[in-house]
């Protein structure tokens, strides 16, 4: 990941500007999610070497973003579960040496700004590298809350056990049927 202190400098303005914005439209603050913090530095990574133009970004035709081969290993990296992250929203913007105005309209007057005005959102992380600034927001609900993968009930908990737990789970089943009788 990459940290730095005017990186964090330009995301806390950011965010103090986005829940400002939010305020204005009588809407609760956002919190910060570090989950979700971690996968937007991980997301601005993956982006820095791409040009800023008017169609990527904030400027992006809805439907043609980039898809990313490699998003279960960057959810991996933050220890996230893909469960845990489909009703968020992953909002990239590409400005020059990120000038914090310019920064900020670029989510506040753009079609980002559905997804702030949003109630169903509650909190959000915040990442840069070099020209891009990834804003992720994040709701209140098991399917976009951004905990920690393990923390996920896992529908396939069957495949990690070992060899001896079916087993003690037939013979759990055998002594409750015995008991019966």
């Amino acid at each position: 990941m990459n940290m730095c202190s005017v990186c964090t400098d330009e995301e806390d303005s950011l965010l103090r500007g986005i829940n400002s914005y939010r305020a204005t439209l009588n809407l609760p603050s956002l919190t910060d999610n570090d989950k979700a913090e971690c996968l937007a530095e991980e997301i601005a990574e993956q982006f820095k070497n791409q040009p800023c133009t008017n169609t990527t970004g904030a400027n992006t035709v809805p439907g043609t973003e980039p898809q990313f081969s490699d998003f279960p290993n960057l959810l991996n990296k933050c220890k996230l579960n893909v469960t845990t992250t489909r009703d968020g929203a992953i909002l990239p913007a590409c400005v020059p040496n990120l000038a914090q105005d310019i920064v900020l309209s670029n989510y506040t007057h753009s079609q980002y700004s559905g997804s702030l005005n949003d109630t169903k959102y509650t909190g959000i992380g915040i990442g840069s590298d070099d020209n891009w600034i990834v804003v992720i927001l994040t709701t209140d609900t098991p399917t976009g809350n951004f905990a920690t993968g393990s923390s996920v009930p896992d529908v396939n908990f069957v495949t990690k056990m070992s060899p001896f737990q079916p087993l003690l789970f037939v013979m759990m089943g055998i002594f409750f049927l015995v008991g019966a009788y």
